[in-house]
């Protein structure tokens, strides 16, 4: 004979379990069952009509263990934006895939025809960990949609035995959580969930797949999990700590026992007590610290006592970058070096270096010749030989700050200081040709008669700074001719001519009277010298005469003797010369030189002239500024330094800067100027030189100080906001653009519509943007308009178009009720009711608030009105607030009304007569009343729950339930339970429940449980990595880490290799293994780290390996 013992599946909330079939029947009466197959789709008893974008949702199927199901849905792509993405869920997360197991196969399939996608889910050889909730996703671009269905496992247990009389079949009861139930899984495994965070429940789960997530939660719901406590430290350190470098920090952990030894270690090396590290002990507490934080404290520390250790981890971080000393506006030429320097607050910062908005990069460094140098806090932009192309606005930029500056770069302009002028020489005598250009670093070359002059022993070429000398020694004959002076690399050429004075010697008698012979180099009129001040000045007259005569110099009218000093007189045989060195304005006039012997005297005068640069520009002062403008103006030097001013060359600076930036390289000749491309905000000075045709003026006194501002622009949208008989109330915007001068108020001004007589409104700016301009004239027709002012001056005005009637303007009540308030306002009891309802009208209406006819009970209600609002106020609303309250706006005969609903609710009272009505099974029928009172609001649902009497420990049954009765099931046999029942509303739970007053026992029943005789499963399987290393890229300096997963049982033993090279105990490399993901963290790798870093997991069944490859980057500064 075969009996069957049928084990019953989980019957659906709320419904009856199957009842028991009869304990004994005739063998022939009892057909083979056949295995239970999912039902039609139009016999599920929980299909529903399509809708949306399922055409058929999958149906919750009941499946026998061991058995195959298939679940088919089908999705609409009509109703998608683009090709859907489909996925299957077991409950509301755990997503089923290929990880899933072979078991899980998955199918789709489209018709292009209809744009119907059918997908289908095989589940082979259903076993009970299969049950529970599913869950099919779609989605398509920004559409999601999903839906539910449940699978129930049936199980069979058949036993073979000999004497019966026929086939028993008896129900097992409804499946029971007992302590001993497993689900399958391995103790060890279960110890690891009992350990894990609530978040890595559905990785563990994953890893050794566990299907029947519902159950394994509820085992570990009821499972006292108690978290192990630590036998040493009773506090430990944080997971982490952060420290601006320079500062200090103290790591503090305390211990359970003051006699226990206690270590700290850093990066696994002990620490030794120092200056640096400073241990303290406070009672139970240890605490270290670390003085003077540097980057080379950022490390991992761990503290021991005895075989028990904490670990944490230290970041210190670097303090932002600020900018000390900014950049400076910079003026050069062509080919020159240039040095753009900037200082901040830290040694050895990083700083970014950008052009024109354009990062400048040591990779570009090469094609643009520039380079960059570190000098402690100073950073530095080099250019060896600038081009025009580098001219333009560089930025620095820090973690603390930016400057800017602009660089601008002019082509060369060679200026003459100092012509060389003709000379006239005697043989034998020195020939000295000189000229000063204004670049010392220029070259040239000198030519005779177009030939150019090579030194020797005669000739001397010389070049001292901005002077050039051609010396020619023992002058002969053949050296007269023209010399040129050719700067290289300059159209320019300096000429002048050299004259040979040949002396001849007559025979006259010995008595002559005396003769004077002059020869006036440099003159422009007669007997007139022109001699530029600082130059040296020599006369030599030739005198001749028998016998010798006597010479006399005369200034003006007084007689010069002195033959020592800047000015004297020098005679010699033939000869009689006045020299003056450097001269200067005070040696200007006429000069009279006497020669007398007994035949008589000879007289002649010669007029020196001394040419001078004029003196500075005066008066220059700023007249007026914009937004990156000012006007610069100046009064003529009083002296021109004896040739007319030619014109004047200007300079300006920051305030505070010493480098002065070249406003014009042509001279500029009137005495207005205005400068430009100035930054608004930033003080300036500026100062000016005269130029004539000697040279360059001293520079003037610099102008005071001054920035560029600008006004603001006008305000924006002039509109009037109010009118009555005598006022006029304007609204407007602040300016779109204000500037740095920022803005001190607003003036409003009116006039007569016609006129241009404009009236101010007020005298002194006001802040806000509105004003009432009152004592108008009633009837007026006028305007308005309003400028905004600030330390730059009124901005253009904003005026309005059309001209304002001075006249009330009359305008019906209209009640504005709030969205809000157009249904029923529920507030709770003891809160407070603020409605504030605005309105319109003009003149000010009057404002009746009624309820139920009468005026509302002002010790209850608070009422203020405004001319545009009015608030209904209630500190603290009771039941009896509630009603229906009547609004009335009315001006004389016109009248405005709205009526606002008030409801005060507040928690429901417990639910009546709790009894429970029938027991059968494992179920129990519990019913009740609606309570007496429902807190002026809508009973929306009850909260039941059962207590066993034993404990009296209450659990929740059904939440927001709204029928008045429910079924209880899965209570346990032999058990007495009670049950209450809370009310629930608007306002919540009642504050007490309705206690059932009777209760449910449940009785036991005879049933027969034959256990499954099976084969323990064999749970080891060898190593295997189920996240691969991936290829990474770090940058040197900064902290790596390599991380994996590998399965296996038992344990597996992890090797970490570099260079197929086994890491040991190195303290750069920190290797953790926590419930089988494996780090290998690599503290400030640099370049020699790079490799092929390979991780090794071994056991007694096989070993796996995985490798990648590490790159460390340098980073260019």
């Amino acid at each position: 004979n075969v009996f069957y013992l049928a084990v019953a599946k989980k019957a659906p909330k709320g419904k009856e379990a199957a009842k028991p079939a009869p304990k004994e029947a005739p063998p022939e009466e009892v057909p083979a069952e056949p295995p239970k197959e999912a039902p039609p789709e139009d016999q599920s008893p929980t299909a529903e009509e399509p809708t949306g974008v399922f055409l058929k949702k999958p149906d919750s199927v009941s499946v026998e263990n061991g058995k195959d199901t298939v679940i088919v849905a089908k999705v609409n792509g009509k109703e998608l934006p683009g090709t859907p993405t489909i996925k299957w869920f077991k409950g509301k997360w755990l997503e089923l895939g290929s990880k899933s197991g072979a078991r899980f196969t998955f199918k789709e399939s489209h018709d292009s025809a209809s744009n119907v996608y059918t997908v289908e889910l095989h589940i082979a050889k259903v076993v009970l960990g299969d049950r529970g909730s599913y869950r099919l996703e779609v989605k398509a671009k920004d559409f999601c949609d999903s839906c539910a269905f449940n699978v129930d496992v049936e199980g069979a247990l058949v036993g073979v035995g000999e004497g019966s009389k026929g086939l028993e079949v008896v129900e097992e009861e409804k499946k029971k959580k007992k302590d001993d139930d497993d689900l399958g899984i391995p103790p060890e495994v279960w110890e690891l969930l009992k350990g894990a965070k609530k978040s890595e429940y559905e990785r563990i789960a994953f890893q050794y797949g566990i299907t029947d997530l519902r159950g394994m939660l509820k085992r570990l719901k009821k499972a006292k999990v108690e978290v192990k406590k630590s036998a040493a430290f009773t506090k430990k350190l944080d997971p982490a700590y952060q420290v601006d470098r320079g500062n200090k920090i103290k790591l503090v952990v305390e211990i359970s026992d003051p006699d226990l030894p206690l270590k700290w270690y850093k990066n696994g090396q002990e620490i030794k007590p120092s200056t640096k590290y400073v241990f303290e002990n406070v009672g139970k507490k240890r605490i270290l610290t670390i003085h003077k934080c540097t980057l080379a404290d950022d490390a991992a520390y761990e503290v021991a006592v005895k075989d028990e250790k904490c670990f944490t981890e230290l970041f210190v971080r670097e303090p932002p970058v600020l900018i000390i000393k900014p950049l400076e506006d910079q003026q050069v030429f062509v080919g020159d070096r240039v040095e753009m320097s900037v200082e901040v607050s830290e040694d050895g910062a990083q700083v970014m270096w950008m052009k024109d908005g354009v990062e400048m990069t040591r990779e570009d460094s090469f094609k643009a010749r520039y380079r960059f140098k570190k000098d402690g806090k100073r950073h530095i932009l080099i250019y060896s030989d600038v081009t025009l192309e580098d001219g333009g606005r560089y930025q620095v930029m820090t973690n603390g700050g930016q400057c800017e500056a602009e660089l601008i770069v002019e082509e060369k302009q060679l200026e003459v200081l100092q012509d060389i002028a003709d000379l006239t020489v005697k043989a034998s005598e020195q020939a000295v040709f000189k000229c000063e250009v204004s670049d010392e670093k220029v070259t040239g070359k000198w030519y005779k008669n177009g030939i150019e002059v090579r030194p020797s022993k005669r000739i001397t070429i010389s070049h001292v700074g901005r002077f050039h000398k051609l010396v020619i020694d023992d002058v002969r004959p053949e050296d007269e001719g023209d010399y040129t002076f050719v700067p290289d690399g300059y159209a320019l050429s300096l000429s002048a001519k050299l004259n040979f004075l040949e002396i001849k010697v007559e025979y006259v008698p010995k008595q002559e009277p005396p003769k004077i012979h002059l020869d006036c180099s440099g003159k422009t009129s007669e007997n007139s010298i022109v001699v530029v001040a600082g130059n040296k000045l020599r006369l030599d007259v030739s005198i001749t005469g028998e016998p010798r005569p006597v010479a006399t110099w005369l200034k003006e009218d007084e007689v010069f003797t002195a033959t020592e000093g800047r000015v004297r007189i020098e005679n010699h045989a033939d000869t009689s010369s006045f020299v003056i060195e450097s001269a200067d304005r005070a040696d200007e006039g006429r000069y009279t030189i006497k020669v007398t012997n007994p035949l008589g005297e000879d007289v002649a005068s010669i007029f020196v002239r001394v040419v001078d640069v004029p003196d500075p520009p005066e008066a220059v002062r700023v007249t007026s500024v914009g937004e990156d403008w000012a006007i610069l103006v100046w009064e003529p030097p009083k002296y021109d330094g004896g040739h007319p001013v030619t014109g004047y060359l200007l300079e300006r600076k920051k305030k505070g800067s010493q480098r002065w930036m070249k406003l014009n390289f042509e001279v500029f000749t009137e005495t207005t100027y205005e400068s430009t491309k100035m930054i608004e905000g930033i003080l300036y000075e500026m100062r000016v030189f005269a130029v004539n045709a000697i040279g360059v003026s001293q520079p003037s006194m610099n102008t005071k100080p001054f920035m560029p501002i600008a006004p603001t622009s006008e305000p924006l949208h002039l509109v009037v906001d109010d009118v009555t008989d005598t006022t006029t109330t304007l609204k407007w915007r602040p300016p779109d653009r204000i500037g740095a001068g920022g803005i001190d108020g607003y003036l409003v001004e009116y006039c007569l519509e016609g006129s241009e007589d404009w009236v101010p409104a007020n005298t002194e700016p006001i802040e806000r943007c509105g004003f009432t301009v009152k004592n108008l004239p009633t009837g007026a027709k006028l305007l308005f308009r309003v400028v905004a002012v600030n330390i730059a001056g009124r901005s253009e005005p904003a005026s309005l178009f059309q001209p304002v009637t001075i006249r009330e303007i009359v305008q019906q009540p209209k009640i504005r009720l709030p969205r809000h308030l157009r249904q029923t306002y529920i507030r709770k009891v003891g809160e407070h009711l603020n409605l504030v309802i605005p309105f319109q009208g003009k003149p000010r209406p009057q404002v009746v608030w009624t309820k139920g006819g009468a005026p509302v009970d002002p010790a209850r209600v608070l009422v203020r009105t405004s001319d545009f609002d009015t608030v209904f106020f209630v500190r603290q609303a009771v039941r009896s607030d509630s009603g229906e309250y009547e609004l009335t706006v009315q001006i004389e005969n016109m009248k405005d009304t709205a009526t606002i609903r008030i409801q005060v609710v507040e928690k429901a009272g417990p639910a009546e007569n709790v009894m429970v009505k029938e027991v059968w099974g494992t179920n129990a029928l519990v019913e009740w009343q609606p309570p007496r009172d429902n807190g002026n609001s809508e009973i929306t649902g009850y909260f039941v729950q059962k207590a066993d009497k034993k404990t009296m420990e209450w659990f929740t049954v059904y939440e927001h339930t709204r029928q008045t009765s429910c079924t209880v099931p899965d209570l346990i046999v032999g058990n007495e339970y009670y049950f209450r029942v809370y009310s629930e509303n608007f306002c919540g739970l009642s504050d007490s429940p309705g206690v059932s007053k009777n209760t449910a026992r449940i009785l036991k029943t005879g049933i027969t449980f034959k256990p499954l005789e099976y084969k323990e499963h064999d749970f080891r399987t060898p190593p295997k990595f189920l996240t691969p290393l991936p290829d990474r890229v770090v940058v040197a300096g900064y902290a790596a880490a390599l991380n994996c997963a590998v399965r296996g049982h038992p344990k597996p033993k992890v090797v970490w290799m570099k260079n197929h090279m086994e890491i040991r105990e190195d303290p750069k490399f920190l290797m953790t293994n926590y419930q089988g993901v494996l780090t290998l963290n690599i503290r400030r790798p640099s370049p020699f780290d790079a490799g092929t870093y390979s991780c090794r997991a071994v056991n007694e069944l096989g070993e796996a390996l995985a490798e990648c490859k590490l790159e460390v980057r340098v980073p260019q500064m």
